[in-house]
């Protein structure tokens, strides 16, 4: 499968309070196509709703595709896959970089009563996190290159590691949307920090 051909990247960059997220809308030749910002709360519960108003800012129907970076960013503030998926009405994919026993034992230690049970219920509607080998140029899967780990709502796992091996360039781990994304989150961080 080819990449979709427009995907909307969305990254975090925390700072103490506050975490900056930037939306990268990138074409599938890689070339990056809009950008947008918002923020959420540190260790809050408004990561979902941020990750929205961001699309809805943007305002592109072109927009095929969302993938986020993870799914417990701004210190655990949990993106609620299945609730964005409904809210843009586009596959969402929440893609990582380590093998990991899953965050209910570090949601334990840092929360307990409800702060604990609405994390604890938002992460156990997640899908699971299916395994994507890099594919290196000449289109061989190679042993040695580090994986990715992809969760994947209203597209099949499959379908979504094709898109994501897809949007991966040569020389980058992270697929061109998060990557750009990440970059110009912390640029906003770092711009804002005197605010």
């Amino acid at each position: 499968m080819t990449p979709p051909s427009r995907t909307l990247g969305i990254a975090f960059s925390d700072g103490d309070r506050t975490s900056r997220l930037a939306g990268a809308v990138v074409r599938d030749d890689g070339t990056l196509d809009g950008l947008g910002f918002e923020t959420c709360t540190v260790g809050g519960t408004d990561a979902t709703d941020a990750a929205t108003a961001l699309f809805d800012r943007l305002g592109r129907e072109d927009v095929r595709h969302v993938a986020v970076a993870g799914v417990a960013p701004a210190w655990f503030n949990l993106l609620d896959l299945p609730r964005l998926h409904d809210a843009v009405d586009r596959p969402v994919y929440a893609v990582s970089y380590e093998e990991s026993p899953g965050l209910e034992p570090a949601l334990r230690e840092a929360f307990d009563g409800e702060a604990l049970a609405r994390r604890l219920d938002v992460y156990r509607s997640l899908p699971p996190r299916v395994r994507v080998q890099p594919v290196e140029s000449g289109e061989t899967a190679s042993e040695s290159a580090d994986p990715l780990f992809v969760r994947a709502v209203g597209i099949g796992a499959d379908e979504a590691a094709d898109a994501v091996r897809g949007l991966v360039r040569e020389g980058f781990r992270r697929p061109e949307p998060l990557r750009i994304a990440a970059i110009a989150a912390g640029a906003h961080r770092e711009a804002t920090a005197e605010e």
